[in-house]
C-alpha cells in the first residue's frame, strides 16, 4: 500500500511549522519498511491535491485551530474537516480543507488522517516552536510512529538528531 506522510505549515510562524519540523524529523533519524514517503509540503495547500491521488494513505502533520490546551494532540479521519473550511485560522489548513474536499468531489479515495496538535504560537513570526510544543513534541512524535505502524509500515531509529538540530539544518542555519 503506498503511503505518505506530509508535513504542512509556515515555518516563519512559531508552531505553525510543527508539520514540516515533524516530517524533517522523520526523514533524518528514521528508516522505514516498507519503504515510506516523506514530504515536507509547508504551505503548498491545494497543489498537494495530486498525492490524494498517487497515493492510497495519506497522513498530514499539522498545527489544529481548535480551543484546546496547547500540546493537545488529535488524530482526526481526512473526512471529519468537510465544510469547516471558514472555521480555520491559517490560509494552509484552509486549503489543506479545500483539497480534502475536492478530493472527494473527483473521487480520490486516498484514505487521509491529520495527525494534529494545538498550537500555543502562530502569530509571532519566530523559527522553532513555543515551550508547550516543544514540550509535546516527543508525544506528537510518539503519535506519527504510532499511526505509521497501524497502516504496516515499520520504523527503525538510524540516528540521534536532535529537533533544534534539525531545525536548525531546515531552516539553513543555526537558530538553536
Amino acid at each position: 500500500m503506498k503511503t505518505i506522510v506530509i508535513g504542512v505549515g509556515n515555518t516563519l510562524f512559531k508552531d505553525d511549522g510543527i508539520g514540516v519540523y515533524a516530517a524533517s524529523y522523520l526523514k533524518n533519524n528514521y528508516a522505514f519498511s516498507p519503504h515510506l514517503e516523506i514530504l515536507d509540503g509547508g504551505t503548498m495547500g491545494l497543489n498537494l491535491i495530486g498525492y490524494l491521488q498517487a497515493y492510497e494513505q495519506v497522513v498530514i502533520l499539522d498545527t489544529l485551530s481548535i480551543d484546546d490546551e496547547p500540546g493537545k494532540l488529535y488524530r482526526i479521519p481526512g473526512e471529519a474537516f468537510h465544510g469547516l473550511g471558514a472555521q480555520r485560522n491559517t490560509a494552509h489548513e484552509v486549503e489543506i480543507i479545500q483539497m480534502l474536499e475536492a478530493g472527494a468531489l473527483y473521487g480520490l479515495k486516498a484514505r487521509v488522517t491529520i495527525l494534529g496538535i494545538v498550537p500555543e504560537d502562530i502569530t509571532s513570526v519566530s523559527i522553532g516552536l513555543s515551550s508547550a510544543l516543544e514540550k509535546q513534541f516527543s508525544s506528537y512524535l510518539q503519535l506519527v510512529l504510532d499511526e505509521i505502524t497501524a497502516l504496516g509500515i515499520k520504523p527503525r531509529r538510524t540516528k540521534e538528531r536532535s529537533l533544534q538540530t534539525v531545525i536548525a539544518e531546515l531552516m539553513g542555519s543555526d537558530h538553536r
